[in-house]
């Protein structure tokens, strides 16, 4: 450290005495000034220009819109190009220009610091730019960058019978990690578009899923071609998942071909309300590679193996559409004039705004003869689906109790009769 600071020492004692670092020192100023100035007369003409209006949402709009996020960058570009120009002048005359080259690499650190600061937003790009992107620029504004990466090239890390050095570890970590955001962000938007398209849910969810596979697929083919590792070293690791999938693995790749042949099929899809042999029931909120999530009635989330719908029964409420027929079981008294109960029953029920009648009316059927009352139950068809019985079968019990109330029949209760044998105690 000491042997560096006598170097930057001498460097920067050379550059006080010399005329041409003076000079070099007065056009860095007069850049700067300049980007300072022209970026103050500039930025509100662009502002202007990439500013579409808010109710505006093209696709042109939308580039204006992610253009004018990269305007606090506009100051630091200019200063890098008047000083650029700067340098090419006092080459020509000084035949030297180590000052203003710093400077230059100095106004591009400070680009790459307003870049992670102010317009990254993601979390990932903003950790990947604040250990990665900004140490790099600082390191190349003092002019260390390639001693740096020369000593991380030397240093070797063995990994069994492999070894990477830290250079190629680091530009791996930064590569990878922003084409797998990027494949990431692809995927976002290609859901997005998916999902704003008229499909079966079905065919929807499957196409997604492929695009997803597509996406990274390719994403990881780009990162292993650019990071120079052959496909071909890849044969063993394949082979290694292939036994652990014939082994380990197999409830992963059984509930992997499961979702592929859930989608294929469309037998049930995200918004269907299914119940499994083994009692879970809910409606389908997300279907992943592994495994369905199911919403119950409340809210807890259910999640079941993919599998279980394919090697257990299923009944779909929703597959049919989203009509469904409940019913009502009552009872009236045996003094009441059976005959009359349907007409009165089918009447009140179908006056309920939910209650449809398609694909059938309200129906009321006399279900027996029980021991304390004639047993009724009325049918009605409604869209949804009635919560555990406690939405749409809680409502039609009160229009049925309503009915025979305005109607003068009784509802019976259970009746006992005590016998007694011989004389009554006195």
């Amino acid at each position: 450290m000491i042997g560096y600071a006598n170097e930057g020492w001498e460097l920067a004692k050379g550059w006080l005495l010399s005329p041409a670092a003076w000079s070099q020192f007065a056009l860095l100023i007069v850049a700067y000034l300049l980007a300072v100035y022209v970026s103050r007369k500039v930025n509100p003409v662009l502002t202007r220009l990439l500013t579409p209006e808010a109710e505006n949402q093209s696709v042109f709009a939308k580039a204006r819109r992610f253009v004018a996020i990269f305007l606090p960058l506009v100051m630091p570009v200019l200063a890098f190009a008047f000083t650029a120009a700067g340098e090419g002048v006092v080459r020509s005359i000084f035949d030297s220009g180590a000052v203003i080259a710093f400077g230059k690499r100095v106004f591009l650190f400070l680009a790459a610091r307003i870049l992670v600061r102010d317009i990254v937003r993601d979390p990932f790009l903003g950790l990947l730019g604040k250990f990665f992107i900004v140490p790099a620029a600082a390191l190349y504004a003092l002019g260390m960058l390639p001693f740096v990466a020369s000593k991380l090239e030397e240093t070797v890390v063995p990994l069994g019978n492999l070894s990477f050095n830290l250079l190629w570890l680091i530009q791996f970590a930064v590569v990878g990690g922003f084409i797998f955001w990027l494949g990431q962000w692809s995927n976002s938007q290609s859901s997005t578009y998916l999902d704003k398209q008229e499909m079966r849910p079905a065919t929807k969810q499957l196409a997604v899923k492929a695009a997803e596979i597509a996406i990274f697929g390719f994403a990881f083919l780009v990162l292993m071609n650019i990071m120079g590792i052959s496909l071909t070293s890849l044969a063993v690791l394949g082979g290694a998942v292939g036994v652990g999938l014939g082994f380990g693995l197999q409830k992963i790749a059984s509930n992997f071909i499961s979702g592929v042949i859930l989608l294929l099929e469309g037998q049930a899809t995200v918004g269907d309300y299914v119940e499994l042999d083994g009692g879970e029931a809910g409606t389908i909120v997300k279907m992943t590679a592994r495994a369905t999530f199911l919403e119950t009635f409340d809210g807890r989330w259910i999640v079941v193996p993919n599998e279980d719908f394919i090697t257990t029964r299923v009944t779909n409420y929703s597959d049919q559409g989203s009509a469904n027929r409940y019913e009502v079981p009552f009872s009236v008294h045996y003094d009441t004039d059976i005959n009359k109960v349907p007409d009165i029953i089918e009447a009140a029920v179908s006056k309920h705004p939910a209650v449809l009648q398609d694909p059938e009316a309200p129906d009321c059927e006399l279900r027996a003869l029980g021991d304390s009352g004639i047993e009724f139950a009325v049918e009605f068809w409604v869209n949804g689906i009635d919560d555990g019985k406690n939405k749409f079968t809680s409502e039609v019990l009160f229009i049925v109790w309503n009915a025979l109330k305005d109607n003068g029949i009784e509802i019976p209760y259970p009746h006992r009769v005590l016998e007694i044998k011989g004389k009554l105690p006195q």
